[in-house]
């Protein structure tokens, strides 16, 4: 049971029409060429964006193509020893804070063997730039996170690798295919965080890997909760409903045994999500257990007082099953999205139930938000309590349309091919709003929790598929003024929603945005915020990854988070080595520098509380 724990119409066709010829592999990027580091693009915008087109060359389908194919390119070198970045443009302030950004996401989509696997089952590679300030310069290592899977997969001695498992979302062409039960491929490539003076990579299916903050080594699995610790259960009624909780329950026992047992899916917590409350310096966790894959696949925040648990609601595709279970389709095929109601539900559970001052309301019975959105991920939220007991949440987030969100298709990746479709990732005009968006939700709850309004709009005037919100992580959990989060120019006709190439600050009290955008074919991944520790919550700077696809290298990119929109915006840029340049990364995490004698070892940096409760959902 679940747990609670204290991206024009014009784009390349998947099928090329038989007269047109494939498309071939652009010229390969030659190092000893002379090249020109082009300056990036910044545009101010209040309400609207200017586009910058290069009329240097031409945007057509095949390039698009190519640069989206080369945003996931394998990359199998690692570094044993710091790498010195070279600076190609401005320069790192001396107040710039000395710290830490490490990035994780895959590293590998093929192996050599004719296997391919989607990007959310790549093998994890963890990238960290080390930034000092005072001296200017930026320090660079990579190296795999060595998983049981990782470990099996790659050969010590030759660096050969084969794909033995499956992973929820691919097939392996050059593997086993039926009768291959290695499903559940623990590659810790989603997410990094650092907690107590230790370094954790995440995936949403299995425990965390401890990391070596230093040399990036893997220390090895890390069991943050005990498994035999399974207390204050809470089983909702039966709401007579057809599909209710008994349901659930007779499904969840009939896949039990073929979770565990045949596809030796681990017994406990196989989808978690862990976040941080820096206030109470607590790590809070919630997850589920396999059998629960039926319930509302959720995502969650949380505040003074709630957690907040959004239901992404799923169902169990039959025939899909029962083409995963012969290894004709990937694992994933088993599961849709449930499109059956057009409100989504949101789940406010108190976080300290016995000084709730709104005692007599019912957690299970979940808020049902007017539209019906996949919530992606979650960047803020705040609550405000009057004098008379009333609650006002708001909650700022991406989220997308169950009509365009697909499992199977995530980043377009067609499993029988081993390419990704571009085409998935960018919509028809008149269609981009299935994206994801930002968007926030206003839940209005009197003195006794009862709900008396429940709204979703857009977080701002922004048309563009957004996502990755990001804010000044001081104000976490109080309310903000700016939203930072990448997005898209629109400027390349067949890539004019995705990959990202801008960062959008967005102003949340008078709806104004601001915009920075690379040169042509580059691409952004997520922005990270750093605060300079003055009052002003703008006032501090921005790190993003520049994947320029064209050249095969990759920059880290810092940007002055208050002159976002204006011509001085870029502060620097970084190159990392060609022969270390890496695909797309999903989620990063800033760390500063800390005086390990003093911090590290105290008993403030080390979590107080491993505040936890248990809880099921029978809504579905």
């Amino acid at each position: 049971m679940l747990q609670a724990k204290s991206c024009h119409s014009t784009i390349l066709p998947s099928k090329l029409p038989i007269s047109t010829s494939p498309p071939k592999l652009p010229p390969t990027y030659n190092p000893s060429q002379h090249t020109t580091v082009s300056r990036a693009i910044s545009i101010t915008a209040p309400t609207t964006t200017t586009t910058v087109h290069d009329t240097i060359a031409a945007d057509d389908t095949v390039a698009a193509f190519w640069d989206y194919q080369f945003l996931f390119v394998s990359q199998r070198a690692e570094t044993a020893q710091p790498v010195t970045l070279r600076l190609v443009d401005g320069a790192l302030p001396h107040d710039f804070p000395s710290g830490t950004y490490y990035l994780t996401g895959p590293g590998l989509f093929s192996d050599d063997h004719g296997s391919t696997v989607h990007p959310l089952d790549g093998h994890g590679y963890l990238r960290s730039f080390n930034i000092n300030g005072v001296k200017g310069k930026v320090e660079f290592m990579a190296k795999y996170i060595e998983t049981e899977a990782q470990v099996e997969e790659r050969d010590s001695t030759t660096g050969e690798w084969r794909f033995t498992h499956r992973g929820p979302f691919s097939v392996l062409k050059g593997g086993k295919m039926v009768g291959n039960t290695k499903v559940m491929k623990n590659v810790a490539n989603t997410s990094v965080v650092q907690w107590g003076g230790r370094l954790f990579c995440l995936w949403e299916g299995g425990d965390p890997y401890e990391i070596d903050a230093r040399t990036l080594s893997t220390l090895g699995k890390f069991n943050v909760v005990d498994d035999d610790d399974r207390r204050n259960k809470i089983i909702p009624a039966d709401d007579g409903r057809r599909f209710g909780p008994e349901f659930l329950d007779v499904a969840a026992a009939i896949l039990k045994p073929i979770l565990y047992g045949v596809f030796k899916m681990p017994p406990k917590r196989l989808l978690s999500h862990y976040k941080i409350d820096a206030r109470r310096n607590r790590l809070l966790i919630m997850s589920c257990n396999a059998e629960d894959m039926l319930l509302p696949r959720s995502n969650f925040t949380f505040y003074d007082s709630h957690y907040i648990l959004f239901g992404n609601r799923i169902k169990l595709d039959i025939a899909g099953s029962m083409a995963a279970v012969c290894g004709l389709s990937p694992m994933i095929s088993a599961l849709s999205v449930n499109p059956s109601k057009p409100t989504s539900p949101i789940y406010l559970l108190p976080r300290f139930p016995n000084s709730q001052p709104n005692k007599l309301r019912d957690w299970r019975v979940p808020i049902e938000a007017p539209s019906q959105m996949w919530v992606l991920h979650v960047g803020n939220g705040f609550e405000e309590r009057d004098i008379n007991g009333n609650l006002e949440i708001q909650i700022q987030a991406s989220g997308c349309s169950y009509q365009w969100f697909n499992f199977q298709k995530m980043f377009g990746y067609d499993w029988q091919s081993g390419k990704l479709d571009p085409a998935m990732m960018n919509l028809k005009d008149g269609e981009e709003k299935l994206l994801p968006h930002l968007v926030k939700v206003n839940i209005s709850l009197d003195a006794q929790g009862n709900c008396q309004k429940c709204k979703v709009n857009d977080l701002s005037q922004w048309n563009k598929p957004s996502d990755f919100p990001v804010i000044n992580q001081e104000l976490s959990g109080t309310k903000n003024t700016y939203v930072y989060s990448a997005t898209s120019s629109g400027s390349r006709q067949a890539l004019r929603h995705f990959p990202f190439d801008t960062v959008l600050k967005l102003n949340t009290i008078d709806k104004s945005t601001n915009t920075w955008s690379t040169s042509r074919r580059r691409f952004i991944g997520e922005p990270i915020f750093i605060s300079k520790d003055n009052k002003d919550e703008d006032d501090g700077y921005l790190l993003v990854v520049e994947y320029a696809v064209s050249t095969q290298r990759c920059y880290l990119v810092v940007l002055d988070s208050k002159l976002i929109g204006k011509k001085n915006a870029l502060v620097a840029r970084f190159e990392v080595p060609r022969h270390l340049n890496f695909p797309l990364g999903f989620h990063g995490f800033w760390a500063p520098n800390i005086d390990t004698t003093t911090t590290v070892n105290s008993q403030e940096s080390r979590p107080k509380e491993k505040a936890y409760f248990n809880y099921a959902i029978g809504q579905y």
